[in-house]
């Protein structure tokens, strides 16, 4: 599986640019699964679900199932946040994983910029292959993708993964 990293300050609009970068892939012929690094503590079950009961009462793990999806709830009860090779272990084969956040792990990186934002986020181990930016950059010597431009961005991701993408209609 081919791996891009989305980084950037907080509401400069990764999220909102993988949203649109999903769709347009998927038509190119590329499958494509996310992973999401939280930087708090956050909750994607509720009290009074009798999956959140399980996980309380002290299970390390509960999947949840329905015929539309299922879900595996992980607890790490103490032991260290696993690292993103470890939780692209627990991933289906798709021909790119889309990672937003893991900024200090080592794989290539699309910086998210914004007009009036600090300046572009760099990846600390130099692992920034373009910045996707609504305004232009003269001091950036990477790339520099329109940020309102899925399709190019995609073209981007594309060529520099080495994916084999076609039309899908």
């Amino acid at each position: 599986m081919k791996i891009i990293g989305f980084v950037g300050w907080s509401g400069s609009g990764k999220t909102t640019l993988i949203v649109r970068l999903i769709p347009v892939l998927l038509d190119r012929g590329v499958s494509v699964s996310t992973i999401k690094h939280a930087h708090h503590d956050f909750e994607i079950d509720q009290p009074g679900k009798d999956s959140f009961e399980h996980r309380a009462a002290g299970a390390g793990e509960v999947l949840v199932s329905s015929a539309r999806r299922w879900a595996l709830i992980h607890e790490h009860r103490g032991a260290p946040e696993p690292n993103l090779e470890e939780l692209i272990s627990h991933l289906s084969s798709v021909d790119l994983v889309i990672v937003e956040g893991f900024k200090h792990h080592a794989h290539d990186k699309i910086g998210v910029h914004r007009k009036g934002n600090r300046p572009p986020l760099g990846a600390p181990e130099g692992h920034l292959v373009a910045v996707a930016s609504d305004e232009p950059l003269a001091e950036v010597t990477l790339p520099v993708l329109a940020l309102n431009d899925a399709p190019a961005i995609v073209e981007f991701i594309i060529a520099h993964c080495g994916l084999a993408a076609r039309d899908v209609a």
